[in-house]
C-alpha cells in the first residue's frame, strides 16, 4: 500500500498516510484519514543496507559467520545478493613517483596490482600474467617516473611498449630469490661462492659510490672466470651424465649451467640499467624502494590470508571477496553502500524450471496395458 519513503500514500485513495501507533510486532502503524485505511510499511532499502553492512563487515574482517550472531544458512540466504555489487576505482590522471606492478595468483585466477608505496592505484584480474592482462591494466594509467617490477617477462614488454620513458627496477628480493635457486645457499664451485658473495653485497649497496665499486667487482668476475661460464660437457663423454633439462638429440651442453643463469641475470640488469635506478633517480634526502616487498608482503599476503579465512568459496565469490580487499587501499574509498543500486536487492534471481522426470519406465504411464501384469486374470489359482 505505502512507497519507501518517509511520508508514504495510500494505496486506495492516494492520500498521505499518518502514524497510528504500532501493531503487535512493533512495526508502526499507518492509517488514512481520508478513507480510513490501515497498514504498515516496509522499508526494503534499509533492510538491504542492514545485509549488506553484515555482508561487508565479514567479507573485509576476520569475523566468522558465527561470531556476527547470525545463522549460517540465514546469512548466505539473505546476502545473495551482496556478491553483484562491485567496488572501482577512477583514474585521475595523477603521475605518481613510482608504482609497485605486481601479481598474485588465487583459485585459478590472478590479481594484478598496481601500487605507488601506500594506496591501490588500479587492478586487474586474469587467468595468469601475460602481454594482454598488463596492456588492459596499464594502458589507461598515467606513466610513473619509475616501475618496480618482479622480472616478468610479458611486464617488461608492455612497459618498453606503453611507456617508454618510464625507467625500470628490478626488485632485489626478487634478484636473490633468483641467485638461490641457481646457486643454492652452498655452491660447491669457487666462482659460485664469489658469486653468492657478490650477490649477498648488491642487496647491502646503499649509494652511487657503492653501486660502481659493485658494477666494477662483477665485471672483474666475469672476465676471470669467462673460460668456466663457457666450459662444455659432451655427449659423447660416457662418464658424464645427461642432466634433465637436456634434450635427446643436444650432442653438448654447458657444464655449470647455475652458474652461467646467474651471471646472465646480472649481466642483463646491467645493460639494461635496470639495476640501479633507486639511486640514480632519487632527489637528495630522497630514498626510494628497491623491492616490492610493501605490496607483496603487505597488501598481496593479505589477499592470501583473506581467502584463507573465508576457505571453500568458489572462483567467482573468491574475485569479489578480493575486490573488496583491494578496495580498502585506495587513496579515498568511498562509502561501500554508494556502488550498491536498488537492482541489486530489489531484483531477487528467479529460480530454474526444472523438467518433470518420468516415474518409471513407459510401461508404467497412465494407460492400461496387459504388459504389466494387471489385467483379468483367468483360469484355475489352486485350492486347499
Amino acid at each position: 500500500m505505502a512507497t519507501i519513503a518517509n511520508q508514504p500514500r495510500c494505496d486506495v485513495c492516494g492520500n498521505k498516510l499518518v502514524k497510528n501507533g504500532k501493531n503487535s510486532a512493533g512495526r508502526t502503524r499507518w492509517r488514512c484519514k481520508n478513507c480510513g485505511a490501515s497498514t504498515t510499511v516496509s522499508r526494503p532499502d534499509i533492510t538491504a543496507k542492514k545485509q549488506f553492512t553484515s555482508f561487508h563487515r565479514w567479507a573485509t574482517g576476520k569475523q566468522s559467520i558465527a561470531e556476527l550472531g547470525t545463522p549460517r544458512s540465514t546469512f548466505h540466504r539473505t546476502t545473495a545478493w551482496c556478491w553483484q555489487v562491485q567496488p572501482h576505482l577512477e583514474q585521475t590522471g595523477e603521475q605518481h613517483r613510482y608504482l609497485m606492478l605486481d601479481g598474485t595468483y588465487f583459485n585459478g585466477y590472478c590479481a594484478l596490482t598496481a601500487f605507488n608505496g601506500k594506496h591501490i592505484i588500479d587492478w586487474q584480474f586474469c587467468d595468469r600474467e601475460k602481454i594482454a592482462s598488463w596492456t588492459h591494466l596499464l594502458q589507461g594509467m598515467t606513466p610513473p617516473q619509475i616501475a618496480l617490477i618482479d622480472g616478468n617477462g610479458a611486464l617488461e614488454s608492455v612497459l618498453t611498449a606503453l611507456w617508454p620513458d618510464t625507467k625500470i627496477q628490478r626488485c632485489y628480493f626478487h634478484i636473490r630469490q633468483s641467485m638461490v635457486k641457481h646457486l643454492t645457499l652452498n655452491p660447491r664451485t669457487v666462482p659460485g661462492q664469489q658469486l653468492l658473495a657478490l650477490t649477498r653485497a648488491l642487496m647491502k649497496v646503499s649509494t652511487k659510490d657503492e653501486a660502481a665499486n659493485w658494477s666494477e667487482q662483477f665485471i672483474h668476475w666475469q672476465s676471470m672466470h669467462e673460460v668456466t661460464l663457457k666450459e662444455r660437457t659432451y655427449a659423447k663423454d660416457r662418464t658424464a651424465s645427461r642432466p634433465t633439462r637436456v634434450k635427446p638429440h643436444q650432442t653438448w651442453w654447458y657444464t655449470h649451467i647455475g652458474l652461467r643463469r646467474t651471471e646472465r641475470l646480472l649481466h642483463d640488469l646491467l645493460k639494461k640499467d635496470h639495476l640501479f635506478q633507486w639511486l640514480d633517480l632519487a632527489q637528495p634526502g630522497e630514498l626510494l624502494p628497491k623491492t616490492t616487498s610493501p605490496l607483496e608482503g603487505g597488501i598481496n599476503a593479505g589477499i592470501k590470508e583473506q581467502l584463507r579465512l573465508h576457505r571453500g568459496l568458489t572462483p567467482q565469490h573468491s574475485m569479489a571477496l578480493v575486490r573488496w580487499h583491494l578496495y580498502r587501499y585506495a587513496e579515498n574509498p568511498k562509502d561501500p553502500w554508494s556502488f550498491v543500486q536498488r537492482h541489486h536487492w530489489a531484483e531477487k534471481p528467479k529460480p530454474k524450471p526444472r523438467a518433470e522426470e518420468p516415474i518409471g519406465p513407459a510401461v508404467y504411464g497412465q494407460h492400461f496395458s496387459w504388459g504389466d501384469g494387471n489385467g483379468i486374470r483367468k483360469g484355475w489359482g489352486g485350492r486347499r
